[in-house]
């Protein structure tokens, strides 16, 4: 696996499959922080600072730190064997942005949805991302970013607070920590290969 600190831009000859993985979530529930954690290149972002503009729009409850804001993507890569790359999109979490979100959905293979449990209006906020992946027919992992000094709540509660099928993988992560943040995409790989149609080897 290529380090996260390598300057190696290009996919190596030797890699012959490529996969789209969109990384949903609310607003402010780390998915740039994510994908540039997991990331081998350096990611390209379209972070902008917050504007009391935009805090007419954006609510900030819970978020009185956050000071950027994501308004198209955030983009990074991972090889993840000798055939196979993940191309990773990270998409805006805010209502007024679905179209792009959307759009970010084409050609992608699976999505992660990272939710936010510190408070119950921020898990509530991931059904956006969860509706979106139903409605397209796309396979999803969720994992819950842990914020330090917040409740952890046990798998099943989630699960039912996000009324998650028994099969879709539920994890915990760090979204700021590489090794914790790659338990993600584990489970979401894991999960792809249960189907029989996709051929993520090939």
């Amino acid at each position: 696996m290529v380090s996260a600190n390598s300057d190696t831009r290009y996919v190596p000859d030797h890699v012959t499959r490529s996969v789209k993985i969109v990384v949903l979530g609310a607003f402010g529930v780390g998915k740039t922080t994510y994908v540039e954690a997991v990331s081998e290149i350096k990611i390209l972002n379209t972070e902008e600072r917050m504007t009391q503009a935009g805090e007419l729009v954006d609510s900030l409850a819970g978020l009185e730190n956050k000071e950027t804001t994501t308004v198209a993507m955030d983009f990074g890569r991972l090889t993840v064997t000798d055939e196979i790359v993940l191309y990773l999109f990270g998409a805006p979490g805010q209502p007024r942005f679905h179209h792009t979100v959307r759009a970010l959905m084409t050609g992608a293979i699976a999505g992660l949805v990272l939710v936010d449990t510190r408070q119950p209006e921020r898990v509530a906020e991931s059904f956006t991302a969860l509706n979106l992946l139903d409605e397209v027919g796309l396979p999803y992992a969720v994992a819950v970013n842990s914020f330090e000094g917040h409740p952890q709540y046990p798998e099943e509660q989630i699960r039912r607070s996000l009324d998650l099928d028994p099969d879709i993988p539920l994890v915990f992560l760090d979204a700021r920590h590489r090794a914790s943040a790659k338990a993600g995409l584990i489970a979401l790989v894991e999960h792809l290969l249960s189907f029989p149609a996709l051929e993520l080897s090939r």
